[in-house]
């Protein structure tokens, strides 16, 4: 297959436009989403406003950039793992895994989704969660595609639903998480994947 060789031009606008996102993820993290103006994060990024402009329609579109960067990146780690050698267990250990190096990467963006989107306007929203939404589904169709993969073979035990057992350990998989963001002095993710699997597996399978 061949591939596609950028441009030397196309480089640099990837670069330019990633400053400005930059810029602005650290603008939106110290002073709020309502509090920053496009001409702060152009001279941030120190680029004119115009050519700021030349990216981004306006402020919302920037921020939905931000989070669309976000949710790209999960999409293409969680993938990976989803993709990994190895039965289910080692399938579901690499996803653990996985969301949890994305969170840690990516903290200060997910900082600003929770904290800025209850308030932020329809228009800033129109779509974006919906994404969000989707994205999810997916991931939760893929992971109860490994649980039924694994209850087939004999490796896991049918206490639920495969999409239930998904469900269950995103949710696990979550709350960890958002413990560590709220508060990640006193409550990390956990390095070893198993110490949120087993949560499940130990009722449901040795690992």
């Amino acid at each position: 297959m061949e591939t596609k060789t950028i441009s030397r031009r196309e480089r640099q606008k990837i670069a330019q436009r990633q400053e400005m996102l930059d810029a602005a993820l650290e603008l939106f993290s110290e002073k709020g989403y309502h509090n920053v103006s496009m001409h702060e994060i152009a001279a941030k990024a120190e680029f004119a406003i115009g050519t700021l402009y030349k990216f981004f329609c306006n402020k919302e579109d920037l921020y939905k950039a931000l989070i669309l960067e976000l949710s790209d990146r999960f999409h293409a780690s969680l993938s990976k793992a989803f993709e990994a050698p190895g039965d289910e267990f080692e399938k579901l250990r690499q996803y653990v895994h996985a969301k949890g190096e994305v969170f840690r990467d990516k903290a200060a963006t997910i900082r600003l989704y929770f904290a800025e989107t209850r308030g932020a306007s329809f228009n800033i929203l129109a779509g974006l969660d919906q994404d969000i939404r989707d994205r999810r589904e997916r991931f939760l169709e893929r992971i109860a595609a490994i649980f039924e993969s694994g209850i087939r073979a004999g490796r896991f035990h049918p206490i639920a639903e495969p999409y239930i057992l998904a469900v269950a350990l995103d949710s696990l998989c979550n709350a960890f998480l958002f413990l560590w963001l709220e508060n990640p002095d006193n409550h990390s993710y956990p390095e070893d994947p198993d110490a949120i699997l087993n949560i499940l597996f130990k009722g449901l399978g040795e690992p």
